[in-house]
């Protein structure tokens, strides 16, 4: 999951409908890649980068995390 690109997403007040449409795919699609289902293209993260936060490095922007439910003992 890139936790990382969907707060930046909610800073720059951008919507998932929105920002697929501005890089060429389907919202679904979209939510699958920010979910971690699927993988980003290297045009498409460029693109986002852009749009969503060009001030941050990819790194960050793109950092994924595992969403994992595990509890700690």
């Amino acid at each position: 999951m890139y936790n990382n690109l969907q707060s930046e997403m909610i800073k720059a007040n951008i919507k998932i409908a929105k920002l697929a449409i501005r890089i060429g795919v389907t919202e679904k699609t979209l939510r699958n890649k920010i979910n971690g289902k699927t993988e980003f293209s290297w045009p498409e993260v460029l693109q986002i980068r852009n749009i969503v936060a060009p001030q941050l490095t990819l790194e960050v922007l793109f950092y994924k995390t595992n969403n994992t439910n595990e509890c700690s003992k």
